[in-house]
């Protein structure tokens, strides 16, 4: 009876492992790092533009009461206080400016604007702009040419906290959504990159692994990785290609062990150790399903006469003939015929009632008689004859395993003193 090969380790149907965890896991993977970079990159990006900011408003600043510093001067020293607050006015519509005064050189203001609402200071606004938010400069007036300039006045302004803070933010949600978009983008490259050359392929030879026959794993379904014949993954296919065909020359070589140790090196036949195994396998099956089964015991007639006067070489080839003439005789799909020692042979006849068995005897019979074999040395008969004896058991009669094996034994040697190259058996099973 063939031994069951080992489970290979595979996955089991049904519970493979999901074909995007790979990609999936990747993909968080790749997306974290590429905002923790994009997050690096951000704040280093939002300083340097805080720094701007603060050098472009400084910048303006100073461009703008340079350019307004002349005429603020004129109003000044002319006590006019409609040019002051035109130029008041034109500093103070800009929202970059909170409020504006112009005074002459008394102190005295000629213009002011101040905003009604003020936003509240924060940390932030404070942080980056507190230093610069506060702007005076002197009003200095060219007299003649032989007088140097006069201090006439001052223009002291103040910016904006608040929208200048609301101007650095619309400038920080800029950067911000570029920069998560960029990560976004290139970790959909990078996920888009990884799943081609190196996730697709080893999903690739997980799904050849998973479909691959444990009885057969040497035949499995290689993968042909495009690009990968001379990397590493190339490498894996190929070594895992390399075992399972060392796996499957493995378990054929046990399997032809374990054939040869089951097989009479005579004859060709089944030997003794399978015919245990197949036999107590039978009859414990035949209890189970309440089924027949039938074993014939076959004794060469005469033998040792044979080899003594034909040789052993002879009577070996007699031997194999006779065997092969008996094993046609059953159906090897079902049935087992063995060598169970010396001359003697034996079927065991799976589902076989008393006169299955017995018809299935008298073709062994015959089969032998066929050969048409000379035994010139024979006491019985002129050629070479076999003697079986017959044993059967039925649902409501069963016995034992090796009552069974002794009741055909005991009729075959009761068939021997009967005359030989006969059937005997009893008529009811045992």
């Amino acid at each position: 009876m063939k031994s069951p090969r080992p489970r290979f380790p595979l996955s089991a149907p049904g519970k493979a492992p999901k074909k995007g965890s790979l990609t999936t896991k990747q993909a968080l993977l790749t997306l974290l790092f590429a905002m923790l970079i994009s997050g690096v990159a951000g704040s280093i990006e939002l300083l340097s533009h805080a720094t701007n900011m603060r050098q472009e408003t400084e910048q303006r600043i100073t461009q703008q009461l340079a350019v307004v510093n002349g005429a603020a001067a004129e109003a000044a020293f002319q006590l006019n206080p409609d040019l002051a607050h035109q130029i008041a006015y034109g500093l103070f519509s800009d929202n970059e400016v909170a409020w504006v005064s112009i005074r002459d050189d008394f102190g005295r203001s000629l213009a002011e604007f101040d905003s009604p609402e003020r936003a509240d200071s924060t940390w932030l606004s404070q942080y980056l702009f507190g230093d610069i938010l506060h702007h005076q400069t002197a009003l200095a007036y060219y007299i003649g040419s032989d007088m140097p300039e006069a201090i006439v006045g001052e223009i002291e302004l103040t910016l904006a906290e608040g929208y200048l803070t609301q101007q650095f933010l619309a400038r920080i949600y800029t950067v911000v959504g570029v920069s998560i978009l960029e990560a976004f983008i290139l970790s959909m490259l990078v996920v888009a990159f990884f799943h081609l050359f190196i996730t697709r392929p080893l999903l690739k030879v997980h799904a050849a692994i998973t479909q691959t026959d444990p009885n057969r794993p040497g035949q499995w379904p290689k993968p042909a990785l495009r690009g990968h014949q001379h990397d590493e993954l190339g490498h894996l296919v190929d070594s895992l290609d390399h075992l399972l065909k060392a796996f499957q020359q493995g378990l054929e070589q046990r399997d032809q062990l374990h054939h040869l140790s089951n097989i009479d090196g005579l004859t060709g036949v089944a030997n003794r150790r399978q015919f245990d195994e197949f036999y107590q396998h039978q009859w414990r099956l035949a209890q189970q399903m309440q089924q027949p089964l039938s074993v014939i015991f076959i004794d060469i007639d005469n033998f040792k006469e044979f080899n003594d006067h034909y040789g052993h070489t002879m009577g070996d080839d007699t031997l194999r003939a006779v065997a092969k003439a008996l094993n046609q005789c059953i159906d090897p799909a079902r049935d087992l015929f063995a060598r169970y020692g010396g001359e003697e042979f034996v079927c065991v006849l799976p589902g076989q009632d008393h006169d299955d068995a017995i018809n299935i005897a008298n073709c062994l019979r015959e089969a032998v008689l066929s050969l048409a074999i000379p035994h010139a040395f024979s006491s019985t008969h002129s050629d070479l004859t076999v003697s079986m004896g017959v044993a059967s058991m039925s649902p409501g009669f069963f016995i034992s395993a090796e009552a069974l094996i002794e009741h055909a034994d005991q009729h075959l040697y009761h068939a021997k003193r009967l005359g030989r190259n006969r059937v005997e058996t009893r008529k009811r099973p045992a």
